[in-house]
């Protein structure tokens, strides 16, 4: 079993910037990031796995995904933070090669960190 450790979320100004981490407790392959807003679905927002990174379309150009070479850790840098942004975000791992952003790809998932923006 795959226990992940979240981190870095909180409140932030709507422009500001936030780093989230997620270590996992074992061997990891797909790496992701989701969000899930009250009253909506829940979002793939970035992924890193064999063919690379995805991003949703609504934080391109504003979040990276990264992960630390050899180590079950995977960081989001969000920048450019908006409003529209809060949510709960989710770290999620996989043990398959391939995942992009399909949940249901991934096997393990974390307890969430809150992301505010405020306006």
């Amino acid at each position: 079993q795959v226990q992940l450790q979240e981190s870095g979320g909180g409140p932030v100004q709507s422009g500001g910037s936030l780093k989230l981490s997620c270590a996992a407790s074992g061997d990891t392959r797909c790496m992701a990031w989701f969000r899930q807003a009250p009253g909506k679905e829940s979002e793939g927002v970035a992924a890193i796995d064999r063919d690379g990174v995805t991003y949703a379309d609504s934080v391109k150009g504003r979040f990276t995904i990264s992960r630390e070479n050899g180590k079950a850790t995977a960081h989001l840098q969000m920048n450019s933070l908006k409003p529209e942004d809060t949510a709960s975000y989710y770290c999620a791992t996989s043990t398959r090669l391939y995942c992009g952003l399909d949940s249901g790809r991934y096997n393990y998932w974390g307890q969430g960190t809150q992301v505010t923006v405020s306006s």
